[in-house]
Formats: C-alpha cells, structure tokens, sequence
C-alpha cells in the first residue's frame, strides 16, 4: 500500500452557476454551483466553455457547466473499464430505455442494423436467457449495452470521457468496448467485429468436439494469495511443452489442441481460470493439488467455450483479418478500422501495458482471444505505476467493480485515498458515481515521503 502519502485539495478556478432543466424520470435534480473555496469538500469538475456555448443544456443536474477560466485543475487519474462475457441478463437494456428513450432508442436501432436484424435487441429484452447466454449473442450483447450506457452518460449527462479518463481497458470482450470509449474502434466496426469474432470462436469449440470429441470449458482456481505465484509456475510447468502455443498466434504448438490446457485469466491475487478439455484441468488440478502442497478450490465455470485456449486458434485469423479490413462505417468506408492515435490510453490485455501503435493493436486484439487475460497485471500497472485512483465501471454486472475494488482496496467513494471504485449498471446508479467524481474532483496525491 501506498504509506505516508498526503492528499490534498486543489481549489478549482470558479465556474459560473447553471440551473439544469429538470431531469429524466428516477434522476433528481438540482442547482449545482460549483464556486468553492480551498476549506471546502473537493472541488466539481472542469469543463470548457466551448462546449457549453456549441451544445444546448443536457438535462441533468450534472450537465457541463461554462468555466471563467481556461486553466485545467488537477485531479486524480481516472479509468474506465469493461466487463467480459458471463454478465448478459435477460432484460439488461429495459430500464435505460425506460429512463432515456430518445437517446437509447437511435441506439438500438443502431444495433439492429450493424448486427443484420433486430433479433439481438429483441433476445436482450425478451430471452430466454438459455439463448442469450450463446457465445454469439452475449459477445455483441455485452458490447452493445456496455456502449449504449457510455452514450447515456455523455448524451444526457454530459459526461465526456477524452476529459475525464486517463485510461480505459476491459476484461476480454471487455477490450472492444474499452477501445471505443477510448477513440481507438468506432462502435459499428467494433460491434461487427465482436459479432464475427463470437461467431468464429463458437465455430472453433464445435469444430474440436467434432474432431477430438471431449467436454471443453473453464475452471476458476481460487486459492490463498501468498500461494498464487507457485500456482501460476506449477501450472506453467505443467504446461510448459504447449504453454507457449499462445505467443506462437496461429502457428500453434506440436500438440493438438485437445491436449492443451492454458492459463486463460489471472483474474486477481488470488484466483485464476484455466481454459481447455476438460478431462485435461482435472488431471492438471490433481497434478498441483500433489505438488504444490495445499487444497486450491476449482469451480467450473458456465461457459460454452475453452476462451483463451489453443482450441480458440482459428479465431485469431478471423479477427485478425476484419481489423485490416476498412471501416463500414457510412461515410467513413475508405478509412482503417483502427483510429491512430485515440482520445484516450487504452491497456491491452496481452501485455497489461498501454498499446503503442495501430498495427499492436491489431495485433494484440486478434491475439487476444488466445491468449492470457492479464487483468491482474493490468490493474497492479494501473493502480501503483500510473497511480490511477478513480475507477469507473461500465456495462451489465458487477464483477469487474468487485475485482478491480479488491484489488485496489476500495469501493465506492474513498477520500482517504483520494478516489474510488464505482459501477453504472442500471440508470439509479448514476447519481452516486458522478457526485463521487465531483467530491473527488480536486484531490490529489503527493508521494513526496516515499512508500514505507
């Protein structure tokens, strides 16, 4: 932990008073003047007057306000992120339609059109949810509503993310809607991609059983977090005559892919997911029951694919092929499918490190259904390199809020560590995350003393 650091607060310059319209249903409203002095709780954000002048006034009581002053103030670093599969839920775009239908309704349609019918839009809604649970319905429905609830907040909140994060990443699947929300994928490209690319790694586990025959799955091995780092070796060595099939891309290794078993996510400090034929993690989880010394527990986990194994290969030349494709954006249909630069730093995956060009993102993205999820790694870059002390969830579920806090050692707003983690999954979670933003606004940290 980070000993004997000091907060502060950085008074920001004074901004003028705006009375916001009322709000949607379920949203309270209020005058917000954000004059504050240095004694005062932290300051709320900054935002340019330009867009206040060019945009009409967004009905919220957090709406954009015109500052007196050109002058940015601190605040701490921010980060966006994005869950993976496993969180769909039958009726998860309901309420924010309910809340914001002239904003969510363009959307849907939006949906509708880039996945080729409303089928998606009307399997969200109405399930059931055996169905929505497919791999090639929760993929695009996951990045779909995880995009659809960014839109809300800068549409009808006035929430502009390339203002207010530093930083944006996602767990898996979570990395299409990360790199959206960073500028770096449009979200029609992102989506059509997400939709070929769930289609593609559904094809390659039918594919294997055809082939090989077998059970394929996920297990999560959760186990003390002293122990973790001999988990993760004796799996490596267990491992290690087809570990490196992953790095190889779609080169593969010697042996087929039924007999592999990888390391699909390290999730937190202490849990991991192997990813593989099933037969092959029970032998692998005796195997280091006896040789590491102690009980870790394993749950299987429900997924109808091995993700992040070898048996996801073929993925990888799918995925890999759309991104060197053109836009199919209208109006936009000569251009990359990947913007270079983005607004925003987005972390990959692979590396747990931010990427660097256009060509590594496409690289790292096709990958990245192969490969190991470095989550944790991420998370530890993010937190104790980058110092990044907000975080923000966004899209359906919690689990992403509920690894990241614990990992970071908050939840909800925390000033002692000048920051928080929070999550917007349904529209009344709104109001707590930004009112936490604008008390944390103007805290900032000094590191001056040193760790202890």
């Amino acid at each position: 932990m980070r000993a004997s650091a000091r907060l502060r607060l950085r008074a920001a310059a004074p901004q003028s008073t705006t009375v916001v319209p009322p709000a949607r249903r379920g949203i309270h409203t209020r005058t917000t003047n954000h004059t504050r002095t240095q004694s005062q709780t932290p300051t709320a954000p900054t935002t340019h007057t330009q867009q206040a002048q060019t945009q009409p006034p967004i009905p919220a009581r957090h709406a954009s306000t015109t500052t007196t002053t050109t002058a940015v103030p601190q605040r701490p670093k921010t980060a966006l992120f994005f869950p993976g599969q496993g969180v769909q839920k039958v009726g998860m775009l309901t309420p924010w339609l309910e809340a914001f239908p002239s904003t969510v309704k363009p959307l849907i349609e939006k949906i509708d059109h880039y996945t080729g019918s409303r089928a998606l839009t009307t399997l969200i809604s109405s399930g059931p949810s055996s169905t929505l649970t497919q791999t090639t319905n929760a993929q695009p429905a996951i990045m779909a509503t995880s995009i659809l609830i960014l839109r809300v907040l800068e549409t009808e909140f006035g929430f502009r993310p390339a203002e207010r994060v530093d930083f944006c990443l996602g767990h898996s699947l979570g990395e299409f809607a990360a790199l959206v929300a960073g500028g770096v994928l449009r979200f029609e490209d992102a989506l059509r991609t997400v939709t070929l690319r769930a289609e593609a790694m559904a094809r390659a586990t039918r594919d294997a059983r055809e082939e090989f025959g077998g059970d394929y799955g996920m297990v999560a091995v959760l186990t003390e977090p002293e122990y973790l780092p001999d988990l993760i070796e004796t799996v490596r060595e267990f491992t290690a005559p087809y570990g490196s099939a992953g790095a190889k891309g779609e080169s593969g290794a010697e042996m087929r892919p039924i007999d592999q078993v990888l390391i699909a996510n390290v999730n937190s400090r202490n849990q991991i997911v192997l990813s593989g034929n099933m037969e092959r993690i029970r032998t692998l989880i005796a195997h280091v029951r006896q040789f590491l010394g102690h009980d870790p527990r394993a749950v299987r986990l429900h997924a109808d694919s091995p993700f992040h194994s070898p048996i996801m290969k073929p993925a990888v030349a799918v995925v890999r092929g759309i991104l060197n494709e053109k836009s199919v954006v209208k109006g936009q249909e000569g251009e990359d499918v990947v913007i270079w630069p983005g607004q925003i730093t987005c972390v990959s995956n692979v590396t747990a490190r931010p990427f660097g060009s256009r060509e590594e993102v496409k690289d790292l993205l096709a990958r990245q259904c192969l490969e190991t999820v470095r989550w944790w790694d991420s998370i530890k870059y993010l937190d104790q390199e980058e110092k990044v002390r907000r975080w923000i969830g966004i899209g359906p579920g919690k689990v992403g809020r509920n690894l990241v806090g614990k990992e970071v050692g908050m939840r909800g707003k925390d000033l002692v560590k000048g920051g928080g983690v929070w999550a917007i999954t349904d529209p009344s979670e709104i109001e707590e995350v930004l009112r936490g933003l604008e008390e944390t606004e103007g805290v900032v940290e000094d590191e001056e003393e040193g760790a202890a």
